[in-house]
């Protein structure tokens, strides 16, 4: 199982009414996506910090995270909640099964 994380780093424009639509957004078209096991986005109680919100999503292996990617949903939530409220994204994917073999994920 792989865990794609995305932090992001918020326009100065970006109010707390985007920011919680962001949040509402990611939640609503990332659980359309077939592949998609479970989502989790929020944003940063350490309001010093760059990294302002972030979500989060489970897949089973590597090729369905591409996919997830490539899915029509995904590419329509990023146009519309995630690119006119961010300039900068940070991201990382791990491996939830520690005695699975990385390449067979």
């Amino acid at each position: 199982m792989v865990h794609h994380v995305i932090y992001f780093q918020l326009n100065k424009t970006t109010n707390d009414a985007a920011l919680q639509e962001m949040v509402r957004a990611s939640r609503t078209w990332l659980l359309k996506i077939p592949e998609v096991l479970t989502v989790r986005s929020g944003r940063n109680l350490d309001t010093e910090s760059q990294w302002q919100f972030y979500y989060s999503f489970e897949v089973d292996s590597r090729e369905k995270l591409k996919m997830v990617k490539d899915d029509p949903y995904h590419l329509k939530f990023r146009e519309k909640f995630i690119k006119p409220h961010t300039h900068n994204q940070f991201g990382m994917d791990f491996e939830l099964d520690p005695s699975r073999e990385l390449k067979y994920s």
